[in-house]
Order: C-alpha cells, then sequence, then structure tokens
C-alpha cells in the first residue's frame, strides 16, 4: 500500500544488538532511517556550536520565547523569513511531532508565543469514537488531527465559542442515550446550535447529514454513537464527502477559525486506513496504535488515557512499524510515504520539537517514515524534546 500523494498547502510556508536497550537510552536515540531502523542518532543530536540537546519540561511552555531566541542565536539565527530591522523581533517557526493529547495543554500557552507552528499528528489512532469510525466508513482516523484544530480554533466570539463547544462535544455513554442526543443533534433541535449563526450552523449541519447518511447506507454494519465525537463525525463527514483528508483539514481549519499561519500536517497524507504495528524484544508482533499504549486484549471498550490503569506489555518495544489493513505478521508490513508537505516545512522551519506524550505511539510514527530521520538529521537547528511529568513503561 502507498499512501496518497499529499496536496499542497495553499497557506504560505512557515519561516542490532541481541541485547534490549536501555528505556530511556532507547528514547533518546530513537528516530528514522530507511525501512524503519530507528538508530540514528543525529536527530536528536545537538547542532554544531550550540548549546546542546534542549530539554523542556511542560511546565516551562509558559516562556518558551526567550529560550527558543537564545537557541536559536547560538546557532545563527535559524531560518526565519524576517528581514530588516524588524527581524529579531519575528515569532520562531516551530514544527511539532506529538499525538492529539498530551500536547494540547501546551498548545494553549504557545499560541500566546507565536502561531508560526506547523503540527504534525499521526493518522494511526484506532481508539475511542476514531476506531467506530475507522471500523464502519474506514479511511485514516482523524481524531488527533480534531482534538489539535479544537485547540488552535478561535475563542475571541461568543459565536466562535459557541462552535468550539459544539465540534468538541462528546456523546454519553450510555448507547441509547447517545444515539438520542446524536439525532438531537444532526436534526438541528439541540441547544448545542444555540449562539451559532444560520451560515456555520448549515455548513457543519451539511456535514454532519452527510456523515449520517453514510453510516445508513452500510446496513451491514450497525453504528455504536457512544461517546462519540462530533467533531470526528463532522471531520469524516468531509472527509468522504471531498475524497480528500487534506480538503477535510482545510474545512475544519475554517470553520472553526485557526490562524492562517498555523499548519495542521497528516504525517501521511491519505484517504486510506493506516494500522500501526511494533515488534517486541521477545518477537511478539502487536497490531494497532491502540493495543500498543492501552492493551485491551482484544475488548471493545471506552479507552481510559490514564497511564497508570494500563496492561503492561510482555517485553520492551523494539520497533514500531506500519501494517496492511489486513494483516497481523512482519510479512504484511508496508511503507507509506510522508506527506511531502511535512518534509517541506521540516526544510524551512526555525525549530523542531519534540512533544511529550506516548513515545511509541504519537512520536514514532511519523519518525519512521522515509525521508523524515533524513531530513531532520541534515538541519542545524535547535531540536527540543519536552519532557512529561509522568513515566509511561513499555517492559
Amino acid at each position: 500500500m502507498r499512501a496518497g500523494a499529499a496536496a499542497s498547502s495553499a497557506r504560505p510556508p512557515l519561516g542490532s544488538s541481541s541485547t534490549p536497550p536501555h528505556p530511556r537510552e532507547s528514547e533518546m536515540a530513537l528516530v528514522a532511517c530507511p525501512r524503519y531502523n530507528i538508530s540514528h542518532p543525529r536527530a536528536f543530536a545537538s547542532a554544531p556550536g550550540s548549546r546542546g540537546l534542549l530539554r523542556a519540561s511542560r511546565s516551562a511552555a509558559s516562556r518558551p520565547r526567550g529560550r527558543l531566541r537564545r537557541a536559536m542565536a547560538a546557532n545563527g539565527g535559524g531560518h526565519s523569513t524576517a528581514t530588516g530591522a524588524g527581524a529579531s523581533d519575528a515569532p520562531p517557526s516551530l514544527l511539532v511531532f506529538s499525538g492529539g493529547t498530551a500536547f494540547n495543554g501546551v498548545v494553549e500557552e504557545l499560541k500566546k508565543v507565536t502561531t508560526r507552528v506547523a503540527h504534525v499528528l499521526p493518522v494511526s489512532d484506532d481508539g475511542g469514537s476514531t476506531a467506530e469510525i475507522v471500523r464502519v466508513l474506514g479511511g485514516p482516523a482523524v481524531g488527533d488531527i480534531r482534538s489539535r484544530c479544537l485547540r488552535l480554533s478561535d475563542e475571541s466570539t461568543s459565536e466562535a465559542l459557541s462552535v468550539r463547544k459544539l465540534l468538541g462535544h462528546r456523546l454519553p455513554i450510555d448507547p441509547s442515550e447517545a444515539k438520542l442526543e446524536w439525532y438531537q443533534i444532526v436534526e438541528g433541535d439541540h441547544s448545542l446550535w444555540d449562539g451559532v449563526s444560520r451560515p456555520y450552523r448549515e455548513t457543519i449541519r451539511a456535514f454532519l447529514v452527510y456523515f449520517h447518511n453514510e453510516i445508513l447506507r452500510r446496513s451491514a454494519e450497525m453504528f455504536c454513537f457512544t461517546n462519540g465525537s462530533i467533531g470526528n463525525f463532522f471531520f469524516a463527514g468531509a472527509r468522504i464527502f471531498f475524497q480528500s483528508l487534506d480538503a477535510a483539514i482545510f474545512l475544519f481549519s475554517r470553520v472553526s477559525q485557526i490562524p492562517a499561519e498555523s499548519l495542521v500536517l497528516p504525517v501521511i497524507s491519505t484517504n486510506d486506513r493506516l494500522t500501526l504495528g511494533c515488534e517486541l524484544w521477545d518477537g511478539t508482533i502487536i497490531r494497532g496504535q491502540n493495543e500498543i499504549s492501552h492493551p485491551s486484549n482484544g475488548r471493545r471498550e471506552v479507552v481510559n488515557k490514564d497511564c497508570n490503569s494500563c496492561t503492561a506489555l510482555p517485553s520492551r518495544i523494539k520497533r514500531v512499524f506500519y501494517m496492511s489493513s489486513e494483516g497481523s505478521s512482519l510479512l504484511h508490513e508496508v511503507f507509506p510515504e510522508a506527506n511531502h508537505t511535512v518534509l517541506e516545512q521540516l526544510s524551512k522551519v526555525d525549530c523542531i520539537v519534540y512533544a511529550m506524550g506516548s513515545l511509541f505511539t504519537s512520536v514514532c510514527p511519523s519518525l519512521v517514515l522515509r525521508g523524515i530521520g533524513e531530513t531532520i538529521a541534515s538541519r542545524s537547528i535547535p531540536k527540543v524534546t519536552m519532557l512529561r511529568n509522568q513515566i509511561r513503561y513499555y517492559f
């Protein structure tokens, strides 16, 4: 399987040893090389002449401006596109590798410093309401992208807040209550529509109706609305209608009024389903992102993302890779292409950030793609890894 070619962005660009390695060593050295040989250290190495690898804690999110500028000054000023007397005052341009949950809290603070950020997100999440959409309708997972778009959305007016509340709403856990509320929303009778003007109301509702019709067309599958995200449903309807993930992101970005210089990029631009797999050091192959980060032993249930409640894997993770939608062994490994826009942004930004979160299921799905690690290693710019105040065990 090959991923579909990425559509060009309409917005302006931003300036093996048999002994398992220690988990912390693996986390600091892990990066992409051809055919997923994740052993290239240079992507995390400090740039020539810099002060070394920068590590930022989550609590430092509210004061990154000075640190980033000092780091870029130590590396020759980065690659900012600003010129003239005001060049030194231009906000830094960043590219962030992250998942859809842990980094969201930082996004709110980062918006106060710079909006020149390219957010690169995986499209292989198969948990929560995303899993139900993928099961019935197929296609890439949109949950992480939807979550980031909402965090970047406008909050300056009462209508913007109403749109954000609507698209961020989740249906009840009880199946019958969830289905009843969904019908109220899609028919336009729910109180969530209060405060949404007619143009926005008709646009959003049109894609919710389209999503609902697509579900009804698949009579052999019974869709479960439990804990469903209205934003995910809107996103899925737009993607199917346009037959383009990039077009769906563009529409969602405009509806939620994301700043034009902020990019939300799927690391793989595709209209196909993607499955993440991993190989453990004991030879076990695990299929599915959710089974890697929150093992359920095949049970279908709402995911609790509190890592303390997760079942430990039987062995350490050796590597992660992509699998075909049908296979479950190493013979079914596939090599999708990285989004060309991501590679383009990597070659231009002032700083690359590896966000906190699930290393193997949030960051590595981006780094294992061909061309990502090589492009990162070729850039002599600050590369920041953000550490969480919580330890997640994969062994």
